[in-house]
This record gives C-alpha cells, structure tokens and sequence, in this order.
C-alpha cells in the first residue's frame, strides 16, 4: 500500500509538471524570439539598458506581489478550503481575494506612475549621469507599470486553476505575452519609437495572460467579482495575510538582491544591465522549464498532504522532486559552461548586438550557472515550507542571504565587474539551499539523504560523459566569424542532442531510479493512449 501511494504521488507530481514543462518550453522558445527580436532592433545598447530597467520595477513587484507570494499564500489556504469546505465557502474566499488584491494593485500602480522618476533615480542611479536615458527609462516605466495590474489578476487565476489540478491555461499564457512583445517589436505602433511599442507590448500581453485563463476558473465555478463590504475581512484572507506577509518579505529579499545588482550595474559600463539580462534569461531556460515546472507541481500537492497530515508521503514528494530537479538541471548546467559562446552567438549575435555584447553575456552566463543547481534546488525545497504553512524558515533563511549578496556584490564587482554581480547572485543562492536543507531536516526528520545522494553521484558522472563533445564543439573556429547560420544551427542542436543521448546512456547503465520511473510513465501512458 505505500509504495502504492509513493507511486501515485510521484505519478501525480511528474504529470503535472509536463504539462508546466511542455508550456513552459513553448514560452521560452518565444521569449528566446522575443529576446532575438530585441537585440537585433536595439543592441545592448544605452536605450536597451533603459528598458530593461524600467522593466525590471514592474516585473519585480510582479514577483514580489503577484506570483511569487500569491502562489505562497493563496495556494495553501485555497486548498484547505476547497479540500474541507463547502464551494459556496470557497467562493466567498475567492471573491474577497480578488477586491483586497485589485484595490490595493490599483494603489500601486498609481503611485508608480507619480513617482516613476524617483524610482529610476533609486534602483538605477547611473543613469543621473546621462539625462536622455534617465528620461527614458521614466517614460518606459510610466507605460509598462499597469502590467503590474494585470499579471496580478493573471496569479490569482493561476492559483485557482493549480490548486484545481488545471495546468495547462496559466502555463500557457505566458507564451501568449511572448507573442504579443514580438508583434509589437517587429511591427511598432504607428507613430510610435520602436522602444515604447515594445512597452505598450508588455501591458497588452499582461492583459492576454490574464484573460486566457477566465474561462477554466469560470468553468471550475469561480468569478472574479468584488465581495462587498470588504470589512469585516473574510477568515480565510485574514489567514493567507498571516502567510503572506513573512513570504512577501521572503521574496523581497530576492527583489532587493536584483535592486542592488541594477544599482551597482547601472554604474558600470555601458551594457552591463543587457549582458546580466540575457545571461539571467538563458539561465532560467532550463530552471524555467523544469524548476519551476515542478515547483508549480510540488506545491498543491504538498499542500494537500501537509493538510492531511501525511507527513510520509510529504518527504516522499520532496525527495523525488529534489531527485528530478537535479537529474534534468545538472546536465544543462554542464552544458550551458560548455556552449555559452555558441548559444549567445547563435540567438543573439545579428544587427546592433555585437561579437563583444556576446562575450559580455557569455561571461555573465557562466558565473550565473554556477549556481544553477542552487536555483533549482531552492524552487523545491521552499514549497515545504510553505505547505506546512512555515513561512519564517525561508524568510530568515533569506534575509541572512541577502546580506550576504549585498556583501559579495560590492566586494566582486569592482575586480570582477558585471561576472562579479553573477557570481554573487550564485553564491548566496548556493548559501540559501545548504541552509535550508539542514533545517528541513531538523524539522521533518529524515529526508531520504542517502537515496537523493546516491542519485546525485549518477547525475554528475553521467554528466562528465557529454563534456568531450560539448568542449570540441565550442571551440569550433566556425563561431568566431558572421554567418553560416544554419550550419551553426546544425552543429549546436546537433552536440545538444547528441548529448542527451550520452547522458541517458551513461544512466541507463548506472540504471538511474529517475530515468527507470519517467519510461515507465511513458509506458503507461502510450498504452493509455492506444486503448
């Protein structure tokens, strides 16, 4: 019987998270495309690194208000409801989140369009220095600021399709907001500067992610309505108040380490907020696609055996799930060291974006993916905590790693330069898993360490086989000079895949427990579908 359980858990988790994955994957491809369009348009240049600041603040508060702690906080209190109480009940709940989220969204919004010059001057005081791009950077802010808005209403609609066990709609919006920024790049409003389409881009997509998943909340039973009068505050809001706020402070702390980076960048050379922007997003293709593929898996489903009580089946869905993270992240981190070059050459490398702009993000790239294992780690290990409904553990655990990057960011910057605002990012990540794995353990007892250890030891060597291939195609002269491209495409899809096949070679013979569980699964599920 419980291997009977442990398998429908791990079954229940892996399922989900293909369907995240697999919309996830459709999203990132359009955001490579978008990030191409981008850069052939407009570089990395000055007014690039005006937009991406003035994208960062919205996109930030995002994280901050929206979809990090919404999901934290909405998700365990949602499923509790929905798990032990009646729908009516539930909807009330759902009714009065939505009027405490839109008014207060509302609020900031509105003071972020006032006060958008004095927010630029704070996250990017660089900028002060050369007038025409601090202006900017304030126009672009006052235009993308209502995303906010609409990308919060977006999570709240996720929560409730998640917890619901309906993956596919929220995962596939975001690939919806990737076209809307192409169109509106390659084919600008008229009468409007290439660079403010590209704004307006970003709030048409926040409204498209949102509206795309209407119809399954509605079909699920839920509206989207005010709930009057707003006070007395329905229990189930005083609840997740309690989670969010030690969460909202978690995830502040992630915002203040990026806030302090775009300070001290918009400080160095001209296009170092460019070089750390393209270097972050192809670091969080792979932990886009399967960390937080899985995190958004893990955490209903934790949820609901932390509110049953099943503790077993809770380390049971923590282990596999720190088990798979690494099983997919550790090969693409030793890829991503090896083809850094070709992969920033081949995506970005036309127009305005130059052979330096590629060195500049390549370096980024590798001091980033050093950390990447940390990255993914920690998208696995904080949803415990929070279907536990323990949500100081990680704020602490945080703050002491904030600090920490703080440190390391004005201490590496100055010999280092931009690779040093990467290599902070990664280190106090790497600080922030090993903390929070030793107190986990503290708290739930055993972990399954041995099983996850003996996993790990077959991830690494079975990645060491893939570094002979990738290394003599990197080092190929065919990447030093302009064009070939679809010779280049071939070379590059060609060590990937190659690769792949290596690496679940290497594994087959280790007869790795991960690969032997998703065959099966693909097994059952192609015989499922011939029936």
């Amino acid at each position: 019987m419980e291997s009977q359980e442990k398998g429908q858990t791990e079954t229940k988790i892996v399922k989900a998270a293909s369907i995240v994955a697999v919309a996830t994957f459709l999203s990132r491809i359009l955001g490579f495309l978008r990030d191409m369009a981008f850069a052939a348009v407009f570089g990395a240049t000055m007014t690039a690194d005006a937009f991406y600041v003035a994208f960062r603040i919205p996109n930030l508060l995002r994280e901050l208000l929206a979809e990090g702690s919404m999901s934290a906080a909405f998700i365990p209190v949602f499923t509790e409801y929905h798990t032990q109480k009646t729908h009516d009940e539930t909807r009330a709940f759902v009714r009065s989140v939505f009027t405490i989220l839109c008014l207060g969204i509302v609020l900031i919004v509105g003071g972020g369009i006032l006060f958008a010059p004095q927010i630029v001057s704070l996250i990017a005081p660089g900028f002060l220095k050369h007038p025409d791009q601090f202006q900017l950077a304030t126009a672009l802010t006052r235009i993308m600021f209502p995303f906010l808005l609409f990308i919060s209403f977006a999570a709240l609609t996720m929560g409730i399709l998640n917890s619901t066990n309906h993956f596919g709609p929220p995962a596939i919006s975001s690939a919806l907001f990737n076209v809307a920024m192409i169109l509106f790049i390659l084919f600008p409003f008229v009468g409007a500067e290439p660079v403010f389409s590209a704004a307006m881009g970003v709030v048409v997509g926040g409204v498209i992610e949102w509206v795309i998943q209407i119809p399954a909340v509605r079909k699920e039973g839920f509206s989207l309505s005010f709930r009057w009068p707003i006070v007395p505050f329905h229990p189930g809001v005083k609840k997740m108040a309690i989670l969010l706020l030690p969460v909202t402070l978690s995830l502040s702390v992630t915002q203040i380490n990026i806030l302090v980076s775009t300070l001290v960048a918009s400080k160095l050379a001209e296009g170092t907020v460019t070089f750390l922007y393209y270097g972050m997003r192809l670091i969080h293709f792979p932990l886009g696609i399967f960390g937080v593929a899985l995190a958004t898996a893990l955490l209903p489903t934790l949820s609901a055996h932390a509110a049953h009580n099943d503790l077993d089946r809770l380390r049971q869905g923590f282990s596999f799930g720190l088990r798979l993270i690494f099983f997919i992240t550790l090969p693409a981190m030793v890829g991503l060291i090896c083809l850094r070059v070709p992969i920033v050459h081949l995506l970005f490398e036309r127009g305005a974006f130059s052979s330096l702009a590629t060195q500049g993000v390549a370096q980024a790239i590798l001091y980033y993916t050093v950390g990447l294992w940390a990255f993914a780690g920690v998208r696995v290990i904080v949803p415990v905590f929070y279907a536990l409904q323990d949500t100081k553990t990680p704020v602490s655990v945080a703050i002491f790693a904030m600090f920490l990057n703080i440190v390391l960011v004005f201490t590496l910057s100055i010999p280092l330069q931009h690779r040093g605002l990467a290599l902070a990012t990664s280190l106090s990540a790497i600080c922030n898993f090993l903390i929070l794995v030793f107190l986990l353990r503290k708290k739930i007892g055993r972990i399954d360490a041995k099983r996850i250890l003996y996993s790990h030891i077959k991830v690494v060597l079975a990645s060491l086989c893939m570094v002979p291939l990738v290394v003599w195609i990197a080092h190929l002269s065919i990447w030093n000079g302009p064009g070939q491209m679809i010779t280049k495409f071939l070379y590059l899809t060609g060590a990937i895949l190659f690769s792949c096949i290596l690496y679940f070679f290497a594994q087959t013979l280790l007869k790795s427990e991960e690969l032997q569980f998703m065959k099966g699964l693909i097994k059952n599920r192609l015989a499922s579908a011939k029936r």
